[in-house]
């Protein structure tokens, strides 16, 4: 008899340690608070016709980056789902004293009926509910990051730290100054708007104050939208929510690195009219370098977003930069092609101009200017300038020498050119030559147009923006 008390003695033993600690360790178990009937599969029961109603709530946490070659941005969030389930069965011994909540480890969701909301413009996916699954890069981290509550009135909460690459359709004509709308689209899976609906709750959309972007700023109050979408391979109208994200680019980054140093550019290709026409590898590589210069920029801008069929904004500022710098190129040419003329005129001039005939003033032997004529007993000089191609050919009035004096008659033959290259100032009676006047007044028209082009390309340029946003 003794031998067999001891084994059911120990036994005894054994099975009370094992109850006490199972009540020093005691875990609330889901059929505590769920009925036998329970089925997880089956939304909560609501009135005739009416939607169970779940409410949304979002805390943007980062935007880690804007990604304009792809078109999307990544966002970091907590999302809050809110909804009644009034198939609960809280007891008063779950709730501590003084609270009307209690919280549950993540697993206990699994076994609750819960939406199946996703991101309908996501790219990353790793099943239909992503605030279940989430995106397949940090799917391990799920039940992590996430609770459940549940309250007195029956009340379900679901919390989850999510992680998405949503895609963003971006629009770059007034690039670098565009304000990008990106929204975000969540939408139940499987329930249609009659069984679910969707709806932002009081606290909405809030962003984290320190975030900071490197090239935008987020525009505030965000957008928020309650809508109901029809899917075509669904047939049928779904509930969904919108928020929508406003990216506001920063113009300070683009200002430093583009639009400054062009301007200088610019600015440096006028130092070429204030260089003399022999100074030719001077003046044309000071062009050329600037063209090089401005093409390069141009390559280095377009390789930050990608190609489009449209015209840009920063397109039209390069576009007039270039051409003011090919424009001093072309003034070069013409002032170049003037001056040979010039020259070619002053050549044929001194080889048709007759030579100086001496004659004798007062009884001795010299020489005057060019036209020599007879008034009376003295001796008239006109000077004339030889130097100039086009000074007026002095005319030889019909002279009556004296008697006794030399009838020698010099005068000099009117020419005539079809491109005036050179004239004389009816003021000042000096030589005007047409290229140099070219590169004087080019120095002012020159400066005057671009100073016209950024007046009426940065007031364009904000109302488009500000129209926009």
């Amino acid at each position: 008899m003794i031998p067999c008390i001891w084994p059911t003695t120990f036994f005894f033993l054994i099975w009370l340690c094992n109850d006490v600690t199972s009540k020093r360790n005691h875990t609330l178990k889901p059929r505590v608070v769920l009925p036998e009937n329970y089925v997880k599969e089956i939304r909560p029961p609501s009135r005739k016709g009416q939607p169970v109603v779940v409410e949304f709530s979002i805390y943007v946490v980062d935007v880690n980056s804007i990604n304009v070659e792809d078109m999307d941005f990544r966002v970091d969030m907590f999302i809050r789902q809110t909804w009644r389930e009034t198939r609960l069965q809280l007891p008063e011994d779950i709730f501590e004293e003084g609270d009307d909540h209690v919280t549950l480890p993540p697993e206990f969701f699994d076994n609750l009926w819960h939406p199946d909301p996703y991101f309908l413009n996501s790219k990353v996916t790793g099943g239909a509910c992503h605030f279940c699954h989430q995106s397949a890069e940090i799917a391990e981290l799920t039940h992590k990051f996430s609770s459940v509550t549940l309250y007195r009135n029956q009340t379900v909460r679901y919390a989850a730290r999510m992680h998405a690459i949503i895609a963003c359709q971006m629009e770059f004509q007034l690039y670098p100054m565009d304000i990008q709308s990106c929204p975000i689209y969540i939408e139940s899976f499987s329930y249609s708007n009659q069984k679910v609906r969707f709806k932002w709750s009081d606290a909405g959309v809030t962003i984290n104050p320190e975030l900071k972007l490197l090239q935008y700023h987020i525009g505030e109050p965000l957008r928020l939208e309650e809508t109901n979408g029809y899917m075509i391979d669904k047939d049928g109208n779904y509930s969904r929510l919108v928020v929508y994200f406003r990216f506001e680019r920063q113009i300070g980054h683009h200002l430093i690195q583009t639009f400054a140093p062009s301007s200088l550019v610019v600015m440096l290709s006028w130092f070429s009219f204030w260089l003399d026409l022999d100074a030719i590898p001077g003046r044309v590589t000071l062009l050329v370098t600037c063209m090089l210069t401005l093409v390069t920029m141009f390559t280095g801008l377009r390789a930050d977003i990608p190609p489009v069929a449209y015209v840009k904004a920063l397109d039209l500022w390069m576009a007039g930069c270039m051409m003011f710098v090919f424009a001093a190129l072309g003034e070069f040419v013409v002032v170049k092609v003037l001056d040979k003329q010039y020259q070619m005129n002053k050549s044929k001039a001194q080889e048709s101009m007759p030579r100086i005939i001496p004659v004798r003033l007062n009884g001795e032997k010299g020489s005057c200017g060019t036209v020599a004529a007879w008034e009376g007993s003295a001796v008239r000089c006109r000077k004339v300038d030889l130097t100039s191609p086009t000074s007026p050919p002095a005319t030889t009035p019909a002279v009556h020498p004296a008697p006794g004096a030399p009838t020698h008659l010099v005068g000099v033959e009117r020419r005539q050119s079809i491109l005036q290259v050179a004239w004389l100032d009816a003021d000042t009676g000096q030589e005007r030559v047409l290229w140099r006047e070219i590169d004087k007044l080019s120095r002012v028209v020159f400066p005057a147009l671009f100073l016209l082009f950024v007046t009426m390309y940065w007031p364009v340029l904000l109302l488009k923006t500000k129209a926009s946003s």
